[in-house]
């Protein structure tokens, strides 16, 4: 698992020369602060990825009406629902990108879910840190000091 501060500083071209061709994107605190609708920021993002010839598609554990708002804003295909960090849909999610695992990498801020997601998959794995802990939930709070030994083995 590779680890990054956040998705923007991420160097996209340098992925790309390597052979990158996909990516599987988290929403909340991942892209936009959890809750909060696509912003310039990560539509600017989005927008940047697919002119440089990426395939993206959201894999999220969130219900329909938060995946889609968010997916149809930045004009990405998505699954809701997907029970991560079961690897079904994120399967799914490649097979439509007429991809192969080995150029995909999937992008999130969470271990229990995208990371284990990812590994359980067979892709490679960004993690980033929370855009704005601040904005979890309280269950996802839990989890985030769950995963601190997790955390810090994978530093």
């Amino acid at each position: 698992m590779e680890r990054a501060e956040n998705i923007f500083g991420i160097d996209w071209r340098k992925e790309y020369a390597k052979g990158l061709r996909g990516i599987i994107l988290d929403i909340d605190n991942t892209l936009v602060p959890h809750d909060a609708p696509a912003d310039a920021r990560a539509k600017g993002l989005i927008d940047d990825l697919k002119e440089m010839g990426y395939r993206l598609f959201i894999v999220s554990n969130n219900h329909e009406p938060r995946a889609k708002s968010f997916a149809d804003s930045v004009g990405v295909p998505y699954l809701c629902e997907a029970l991560k960090p079961k690897p079904d849909k994120i399967l799914e999610a490649i097979r439509r990108m007429g991809l192969t695992k080995d150029q995909v990498a999937a992008v999130g801020d969470q271990i229990f879910t995208d990371a284990w997601g990812a590994k359980n998959a067979g892709i490679r794995m960004i993690l980033t840190e929370p855009l704005a802990p601040e904005t979890d939930t309280p269950f996802i709070k839990l989890k985030r000091v769950l995963e601190i030994p997790f955390r810090y083995l994978h530093n």
